[in-house]
């Protein structure tokens, strides 16, 4: 039998008001793969996320976790199914400290072959393990992303999805952020990337996905991505 992707669309049409924004997306994740979204800014990234997810409920179409309809499903039903969501803007608990809005995340995943455990957690985040007494809204811009990685993670996800984890932050906290997501991979969490930054999003990806006006209009390996320039030109304006 082929193996089921954990996270699937099919045919997805989502809309804001009377505003298509999804055209019939198909869309699909597999375990261990690491796949870059890319796409402007107002291209549906963000949307086609939220609708997986359970934030946003689409018009048509299916999504599909694990084999099973989920398309109308609570996010926190679809969460427990292994599917961990870092949002644009971070969204931690400002008024918790790092260690409550650690703990209160915990949750182990009996076929985790390399649970991550608090411990785990704070040896990978050493920024975090120094300031575990303190609010949330006492972190920098860099600590609060970061937390809400290790928060995600706390959760033992089968399928991490990182929405322009980047987004504002100084280039040598952004480059930890690179590390940190590179040893995620590596430790076999399917992961679904948004970032602006196309070199470092292709250089973690086996697969990258190009969005268009709410439609998969480009996918392809790293290397063949690069090897289309007219194309990422015209799609990405690179």
């Amino acid at each position: 039998m082929a193996e089921l992707p954990i996270l699937e669309a099919i045919d997805l049409h989502a809309f804001y008001g009377s505003s298509h924004i999804l055209h019939g997306i198909g869309f699909a994740v597999f375990r261990g793969e690491t796949i870059g979204l890319m796409g402007r800014n107002g291209m549906g990234k963000t949307t086609l996320i939220r609708t997986l997810v359970g934030h946003h409920r689409p018009r048509r179409g299916r999504v599909m976790v694990d084999g099973v309809e989920m398309t109308m499903a609570a996010p926190h039903l679809i969460a427990r199914r292994g599917i961990a969501y870092v949002p644009e803007g971070r969204g931690i608990f400002p008024n918790l400290s790092v260690w409550e809005n650690l703990v209160m995340a915990a949750r182990a995943r009996l076929e985790a072959a390399s649970p991550w455990t608090y411990e785990r957690v704070l040896a990978t985040f050493p920024q975090l393990k120094e300031r575990l007494n303190h609010g949330g809204q006492q972190l920098s811009g860099g600590e609060q992303q970061m937390l809400t990685i290790a928060r995600a993670l706390m959760t033992n996800p089968r399928l991490l999805i990182l929405d322009e984890a980047t987004e504002g932050l100084a280039p040598l906290i952004a480059q930890t952020i690179w590390r940190i997501v590179r040893e995620i991979r590596d430790s076999g969490i399917a992961t679904v990337i948004v970032d602006k930054n196309f070199a470092a999003v292709t250089a973690i990806t086996s697969r990258n996905v190009v969005l268009v006006k709410g439609q998969c209009v480009l996918e392809g390996t790293s290397e063949e991505l690069r090897s289309h320039p007219d194309l990422l030109q015209r799609y990405l304006g690179i």
